[in-house]
């Protein structure tokens, strides 16, 4: 199970819309293992294939870690659609993994249903709400090519944006 490079923006892999996944086979199983290594390597509470460079609809979150949180569970999922929203929304700030050292705030819906395959390959049907659903939205946009940076206003993106490129010439010229 090894770690694997997290993709960083501006690279075109994360704007690419990803492919379903014909089958949960051994090779999906080792995809979605490298996923939580890396995951929890980089100190994340989710991750879509895009972010390791991998064109496949698979996200693996963990949203609540908290040994002690009775919300705590790791999720694989395979080919995730959200099948119902809720009423409401809030905004909350988000960052993201391929877009280190940036955060803004985004509205999400606060309750969401999703269907998908889980890493058995069973067919299932989440009701996810709050912190987790926030979560599993932002991993789902990754699998349509959609960054959180694309949810805030022009001027606030390009904002972040120069702030990141900026912080990025000064990582390299270390």
């Amino acid at each position: 199970m090894p770690v694997r490079n997290v993709v960083l923006y501006p690279d075109e892999r994360l704007r690419k819309k990803c492919r379903r996944v014909k089958e949960v086979n051994d090779e999906v199983l080792r995809l979605i293992e490298d996923m939580v290594e890396t995951m929890y390597a980089e100190r994340g509470v989710g991750l879509a294939a895009p972010q390791i460079g991998v064109n496949r609809r698979v996200i693996v979150v963990h949203a609540h870690q908290a040994e002690d949180d009775p919300r705590s569970r790791l999720l694989g999922i395979v080919n995730p659609e959200i099948v119902e929203r809720g009423q409401s929304s809030e905004f909350d700030e988000e960052g993201c993994l391929s877009i280190p050292g940036i955060r803004g705030d985004v509205l999400r819906h606060t309750e969401i249903v999703i269907e998908a395959l889980d890493h058995e390959g069973d067919e299932i049907r989440l009701k996810l709400n709050e912190f987790e659903a926030r979560v599993f939205q932002h991993e789902m946009d990754h699998l349509d090519g959609i960054l959180f940076t694309d949810h805030l206003d022009g001027l606030t993106r390009e904002v972040l944006l120069r702030q990141y490129e900026v912080q990025q010439a000064e990582e390299k010229g270390k």
